[in-house]
């Protein structure tokens, strides 16, 4: 427990380096791994994930933007950054000072890049960012924007998980259409890459080419399979718990109102702890009334609304539980434990929502 702070998550940095590993082993020396850390490494911190990242042989890293690029290398970072979401035009003059590696989704933004080492994106079939060009007229537009040079080519999924689908080998099919295109005009990229978390813990090994772009895997998640899928071929283990203090304990009668809108009703003498921790922090709205934390070893109901700064629970299981102790929103105590799935199960959504909406006000602790 951290006795100073009111709300806070605690990220294990031998999990990170464990899961890292274990993905590294998996796919083989042939194949490089790009850890994501886009979205400050999905809230578990960008700078410092990154730090404990390159310490375990990551020679590069993914983000979205410009600006994630930027503070990392604000932060001390030195490895290759790839800008995976686009680079606005006021944007490029950054690419060279900060040298950052930026993913070309158009042969029109081509070029105007620059003279940058940069990837291209292939829009294979999800429809979103990357060119929608044909091999000859790419090797054209390569051609034309020198000195920028392309480096390397990569696509993303839309349903890699979905063994119902043929999207995933549609899209397979494309890339390599193109790559087989460009390869007889004479360009060859140094990177080729389509796989992120889904297709390398589902050993989708056609769509690995020699880098793969881990993102949740390496916080301990996954997309769960659909259909005939196999089971995650790695266990990646959640490196982030969540912890907040009690802020007041009381007796609440029978019949009591709880939170705002009254929509919790006690259905009998109850002890309740008013928690330090709310939707500003990124305790989901819609755990309201049906969520629930571990205290004292024990799960415990969430009562009434989830307010901004303020969460209500049921502590009548324990009378040991006082201000300033701590309950776990994601975590483990004794025999008790949940994580961010289980949060998004409950209300409505998915881990990474979850993982991402936590604030920036709560505090970071690395152990």
């Amino acid at each position: 427990m951290n006795d100073s702070l009111r709300c806070w998550v605690e990220v294990s940095r031998p999990r990170l380096a464990a899961n890292f590993r274990a993905i590294r082993t998996f796919v083989g020396p042939d194949v490089e791994v790009m850890p994501v850390v886009k979205a400050d490494a999905y809230r578990h911190g960008a700078v410092e994930v990154s730090q404990a990242l390159l310490a375990e042989g990551a020679r590069w890293l993914a983000v979205s933007s410009v600006e994630e690029g930027v503070h990392l290398r604000r932060g001390g970072i030195f490895g290759r950054i790839l800008v995976m979401g686009g680079v606005l035009p006021w944007e490029r003059e950054a690419l060279i000072e900060f040298q950052l590696t930026p993913v070309v989704h158009s042969l029109e933004e081509l070029a105007t890049i620059g003279p940058v080492a940069y990837h291209l994106k292939i829009d294979s079939g999800m429809g979103r960012l990357g060119t929608l060009a044909g091999a000859d007229e790419i090797a054209a537009a390569v051609r034309r924007a020198q000195p920028a040079r392309l480096e390397g080519l990569m696509t993303h999924f839309a349903s890699s998980a979905d063994f119902t689908s043929s999207q995933t080998a549609g899209q397979t099919r494309r890339f390599l259409e193109v790559r087989q295109g460009l390869r007889e005009a004479g360009i060859t990229p140094v990177y080729e890459h389509m796989a992120s978390t889904n297709p390398v813990l589902l050993a989708r090994r056609e769509t690995w080419q020699n880098m793969v772009r881990p993102g949740i895997s390496l916080y301990g998640y996954f997309t769960a399979g659909k259909g005939d899928a196999p089971k995650p071929a790695l266990d990646v283990r959640p490196v982030l718990s969540w912890k907040a203090a009690i802020v007041l304990t009381k007796e609440v009668p029978e019949g009591a109102l709880i939170g705002y809108g009254g929509i919790y009703r006690a259905e009998r003498r109850m002890r309740i702890a008013v928690l330090g921790v709310g939707y500003a922090d990124g305790m989901p709205h819609r755990l309201s009334n049906k969520g629930r934390v571990i205290a004292d070893g024990k799960f415990a109901p969430i009562l009434g609304a989830v307010s901004m700064d303020l969460t209500t629970i049921d502590i009548t299981h324990s009378s040991r539980l006082r201000v300033g102790d701590a309950v776990t929103i994601i975590g483990s105590e004794e025999e008790a434990s949940q994580d961010a799935r289980h949060l998004a199960r409950t209300a409505g959504t998915i881990s990474y929502s979850v993982l991402c909406g936590i604030s920036a006000r709560v505090k970071r602790v690395y152990v």
